[in-house]
């Protein structure tokens, strides 16, 4: 069969002139938008029969095509109705459009970029916004006609070497992030309808970085924020090992532009979110993602994020692996001088003072959660180095911590005590929200950090526990806030856990307090 190929440009051409005629000539309402649907789908209907019937003559179809993409860019001024969306539903337009998606012949790209320009700005996020009834008709039969795979075949077939191409992945994926932040829900299916595998081949090609390999990262990571099921899915087409192929490249140089750093914190986003799922954290172990973060470390750029990943990784019971692991690799000695002085250039990175120390106090928490035997032991000598010095920084945090969560709770105090003079119900959503800017203002790194007190003091190395109640006294501190701190602590823990496991978990937190 003969192929002839026309450009966008030429399509172009051709038009964008009765667009711009058809918005002088007349004023849009719901009776000329059905006349440009079925307008649309005569001249659809026409092109394919004409395709049938001439296979292998391209010249007595070419008309058609110019026609059927001019009116597909008429319809572009729909784009300003979203309220009238429902009649490109009822009167088939959108099934008629995926169907040009799907065309299996390549001579019709330049169809397929109009469509997918089309759908682009049919999907803009604030017009979605604008309509929410006509949004919601909108991607029920986008998804029902399973546009997500559509778009990924199309893409497939694009060769990004070609400009025209290469933005026609970039406005495709555009589709892809309008869609799914007005539906968070759709990110399961689209990831399963071939787009996460897509993402993955797309992101490790040997190819220069550019702009639609970040905006790949930043669609991986909006398909793994809170869904276990696509988490799953990554490990299991070996996604760990992709983000730390692509993040080992960092390793020895910081990223040279701000897109190429914007795509590095991406993908650390996207694999944070997969250590959510505790069947990856033992794919990340064997993937030696340790390792190269503990090497990551020691690069400014992306100190933080590698930080975080860490914390990640080792916390929970289900870090357990990891952590041990991390003490083997000598990761004690990158770690602690972190902890006993805080980056002051950190403005680079976008990361604050709090966010480096909760990381850091997380991650030794939850060694101290974790380890057993000779590798607790290595961290417990850590303690004891250097005349204690590493108590005395952790007693610096705690009166550091422990004074900004007492400015916070005193402004608190303080509003509480308004809004009960105004009269007003202090209800639980208002707790909450007053427990949230607790947490915000400091509390939960507080409590990371009372639970290393009472966690050493309970280690049977006697000069560890003297030296943290010696400093309490000095500095008038008490034994008491501290316990109270770790009460409270011990009754939020375990979110999402079972009840078995939170029970458990508060017992020996309780017991380690009764013994501080």
């Amino acid at each position: 069969m003969t192929s002839v190929s026309f450009s966008s440009s030429f399509f172009l051409h051709f038009s964008s002139l009765p667009y711009v005629l058809i918005k002088q000539a007349e004023p849009v309402d719901e009776s000329s938008v059905k006349k440009m649907i079925l307008t649309f789908e005569k001249r659809s209907y026409k092109n394919q029969e004409l395709r049938i019937k001439f296979p292998d003559n391209p010249e007595k179809f070419m008309e058609s095509e110019l026609d059927l993409n001019d009116i597909i860019q008429e319809m572009h001024v729909i784009a300003t109705m979203p309220d009238l969306y429902h009649l490109l539903v009822e009167l088939n337009a959108v099934h008629s459009l995926l169907g040009l998606l799907s065309h299996e012949n390549t001579d019709i790209l330049s169809l397929t970029d109009s469509v997918v320009d089309l759908l682009q700005e049919l999907t803009d996020i604030d017009t979605l916004h604008e309509s929410e009834e006509g949004a919601e008709v909108l991607i029920d039969a986008l998804l029902e006609g399973q546009v997500v795979a559509l778009l990924v075949q199309n893409m497939e077939r694009l060769d990004e070497q070609v400009k025209e191409e290469a933005d026609g992945n970039y406005n495709t994926l555009a589709i892809i992030e309008n869609m799914a932040e007005f539906r968070p829900g759709l990110c399961t299916e689209a990831a399963q309808q071939g787009l996460m595998q897509w993402l993955l081949k797309r992101i490790k090609a040997k190819m220069p970085f550019d702009a639609n390999k970040l905006y790949c990262s930043e669609i991986l990571a909006i398909l793994l924020q809170n869904n276990d099921n696509t988490r799953e899915l990554l490990g299991e087409m070996d996604g760990i090992d992709v983000l730390l192929q692509q993040l080992s490249v960092f390793k020895r140089h910081n990223p040279s532009t701000a897109e190429e750093q914007e795509m590095m914190e991406n993908l650390f986003d996207a694999l944070c979110s997969c250590l959510m799922l505790p069947a990856n954290r033992d794919r990340f172990l064997r993937g030696e993602g340790l390792q190269l973060m503990n090497l990551m470390l020691r690069k400014k750029m992306s100190r933080t994020s590698a930080l975080k990943v860490l914390d990640h990784g080792m916390i929970g019971p289900e870090g357990a692996d990891n952590c041990h692991k991390f003490v083997d690799i000598l990761g004690l000695r990158t770690i602690f001088p972190l902890f006993m002085k805080t980056p002051k250039k950190m403005k680079k990175t976008g990361a604050s003072e709090k966010e480096h120390e909760e990381h850091v106090c997380s991650i030794i928490a939850s060694m101290l959660r974790n380890l057993k035997s000779q590798q607790r032991s290595r961290l417990l000598n850590k303690f004891t180095e250097n005349d204690c010095e590493k108590v005395d920084r952790l007693m610096e945090l705690h009166f550091k911590y422990l004074e900004a969560v007492q400015q916070a709770d005193k402004r608190i105090e303080g509003e509480k005590h308004e809004m009960v003079r105004r009269g007003e119900i202090l209800d639980d959503s208002m707790e909450d929200e007053f427990y949230l800017r607790r947490l915000d203002a400091g509390l939960f790194v507080l409590q990371l950090i009372c639970y290393i007190m009472v966690e050493i003091s309970n280690s049977g190395i006697s000069q560890l526990q003297q030296r943290v109640h010696q400093i309490l006294n000095l500095r008038g501190g008490s034994v008491k806030v501290v316990r109270h701190i770790m009460r409270e602590y011990a009754e939020s823990i375990g979110d999402g856990k079972s009840d078995e496991f939170k029970e458990a978990e508060r017992k020996r937190i309780m017991d380690l307090v009764d013994n501080f």
